[in-house]
């Protein structure tokens, strides 16, 4: 496939709106994913969460992937495609000409050609990663590399803004719930 470019400002115009109408984390990252995997006109994407303390990267959304593939086994951040660029993002154009991957039969397997994984940054710390597959060799352009650093961007900026109004929330019920007087403990 060549270079051409797929991300205008209509999809900026619905990813800002999705991320901005939504409290709800897996829900709005599902439209992403399905917005970027119709739009760019590719096998399939996901979107994943960082587990600090396991440093393993876990699903938030994904589509176009088998539950096989998606069940193959634990990715490990470390030795996953962006494990040894954490802050940068990988493109492999063609798989078979690539000793990245975690798993390269499975991913054989699924019929994926390509990769691009782009970490998903909060302050400086990767707090995910942001993976499109493509069935055939796929050569993206650099203007759509660097829209998908910044919808990875928006990303990052939605799950920690969703994280905290989570738990603002539920530090309202606790206190609604806690008896009104102090002195009462």
């Amino acid at each position: 496939m060549g270079s051409e470019e797929k991300i205008d400002i209509n999809v900026f115009k619905v990813v800002t709106r999705a991320i901005r109408e939504s409290d709800n984390l897996e829900i709005m990252a599902n439209h992403l994913i399905q917005l970027l995997v119709v739009t760019l006109e590719i096998k399939g994407g996901t979107i994943f969460a960082l587990n600090p303390e396991t440093r393993e990267l876990e699903v938030l959304a994904s589509f176009g992937l088998s539950m096989g593939y998606l069940n193959k086994g634990p990715l490990i951040f470390d030795k996953s495609i962006g494990g040894a660029a954490e802050k940068d993002s990988v493109v492999i154009p063609d798989i078979s000409r690539t000793d990245r991957l975690q798993y390269p039969e499975e991913a054989r397997k699924e019929g994926i050609a390509a990769i691009v994984s782009v970490p998903i940054l909060f302050y400086g710390d990767t707090i995910g990663t942001l993976r499109l597959y493509h069935h055939e060799i796929w050569k993206i352009s650099d203007r759509d590399l660097d829209s998908l650093i910044l919808l990875a961007e928006n990303i990052g900026l939605a799950m920690q803004y969703t994280r905290l109004l989570n738990t603002v929330q539920a530090m309202k019920e606790v206190l609604r719930e806690s008896p009104l007087d102090p002195n009462s403990f």
